[in-house]
């Protein structure tokens, strides 16, 4: 009932041992970040998978929400640092890999118009941790593990990757995280900011689902105009007409129309996106 993206071919049946799988289940995706033996450390080719799957999803108007996750109970540990000596050795290769691997990458996660939530468990760093900020909601089991630690590995966060991080918790939050390099708890990360909520680890794939459901419950033609009207007035960017007409696009929507009517009618709402 899905697809599954690796290095080799979209419709292998035998999966790489490095890949991003995407399953679908109605309008719900579920992207699922796969390195076994390697807590999900993040090679080149899974980045280079993470933007076209991520791509297609956008182009699909009907998913409804995209759940992003990690295989066998960890989210991911990163980048795979086996590959750097090959894939970013000097001044040349580390800029190819940081602004034109990973940077479209999460870039192709931010531009997604569905709602995006993150389940995150285990290990959430580097790289991983990344990857959740760009998501719109970030769902943790208690027991799950956060940090930047690269100071330990001599380099600082590349701007495009900083970025994420910034928006979400601020800047002396980030400092923080990336000057002590420390690897922190589900508990302290909620209190900082990074996550919409901690839940017991048994509970954490059925509250994710629980969550997905919710925002699928909505209009999705709501949901993406909250998706672009907050990134443009987290921008500080002023709002011109067209703004504005984006925003007020939905008032002759059959989306809008069906929530009014549905509510008077006493019945529950059918959207279409439209």
């Amino acid at each position: 009932m899905g697809k599954t993206m690796n290095k080799h071919d979209a419709s292998s049946v035998e999966l790489a041992p490095d890949s991003v799988q995407l399953t679908r289940e109605g309008g719900l995706a579920w992207v699922t970040l796969s390195h076994p033996g390697r807590l999900n450390a993040i090679t080149v080719s899974m980045w280079n998978q993470l933007r076209v799957v991520f791509d297609t999803l956008s182009a699909d108007d009907s998913v409804r929400c995209v759940i992003v996750r990690g295989e066998g109970g960890q989210f991911a540990a990163g980048a795979d640092i086996r590959e750097f000596p090959a894939v970013r050795g000097d001044l040349s290769q580390v800029r190819h890999y940081h602004q034109h691997i990973l940077a479209p990458a999460l870039q192709a996660v931010a531009d997604c118009p569905h709602p995006v939530v993150a389940q995150l468990e285990g290990v959430c760093v580097g790289g991983g941790l990344e990857i959740a900020c760009q998501a719109d909601l970030r769902i943790a089991g208690a027991s799950t593990r956060f940090g930047v630690p690269i100071n330990k590995l001599g380099f600082p966060m590349a701007p495009d990757e900083m970025r994420g991080l910034l928006a979400l918790v601020g800047r002396a939050t980030t400092m923080a995280i990336l000057l002590e390099g420390r690897v922190f708890d589900a508990g302290e990360a909620l209190s900082l900011g990074l996550l919409t909520r901690v839940v017991p680890d048994a509970e954490l794939a059925d509250q994710t689902r629980a969550c997905a459901e919710r925002i699928m419950r909505g209009a999705p033609l709501a949901a993406r105009i909250n998706k672009r009207q907050s990134r443009h007035l987290q921008q500080g960017a002023p709002l011109d007409e067209s703004h504005y007409q984006d925003f007020f696009s939905y008032a002759d929507s059959h989306d809008h129309r069906e929530g009014v009517d549905a509510f008077l009618a006493g019945r529950t709402p059918v959207f279409t996106g439209d």
